[in-house]
């Protein structure tokens, strides 16, 4: 949907029409409130969230949402994820469904953890 780069999120969000806007300000409060100290950036034309390298990304599409937790936030819940079209580093919300909020907040947190360990193992 977007024709030209977006300088941060607020102007990504606002170049959906209003229902969509409305689900991408879901998913980035789900994902504000379970990583508080996570930093908001734009990466590949996207949303995203960074703590120790990106957490995930997402992003609005005319049928869904896309969400883009890397392939370990796919792999780990993937029975709950099965519902929905995926592939090996997204996931595919739809519009007309309401956002799975609880199982994005898995989703971050789980990927905050791993982020987390990664960070320490560089360091050493």
């Amino acid at each position: 949907m977007i024709t030209e780069k977006s300088k941060n999120v607020d102007d990504y969000i606002a170049s959906f029409p209003q229902s969509t806007q409305e689900i991408l300000e879901q998913c980035r409060q789900a994902i504000k409130i379970c990583a508080p100290q996570a930093i908001e950036v734009i990466s590949y034309g996207m949303p995203a969230f960074k703590l120790n390298g990106i957490l995930v990304w997402f992003a609005g599409y005319s049928k869904h949402i896309g969400f883009y937790p890397k392939a370990s936030g796919i792999e780990v819940f993937k029975e709950k994820l099965s519902i929905y079209k995926s592939a090996k580093g997204s996931v595919q919300f739809p519009l007309d469904k309401p956002l799975p909020i609880e199982l994005i907040t898995e989703i971050v947190k789980y990927r905050i953890t791993e982020n987390t360990q990664n960070s320490k193992l560089k360091k050493k």
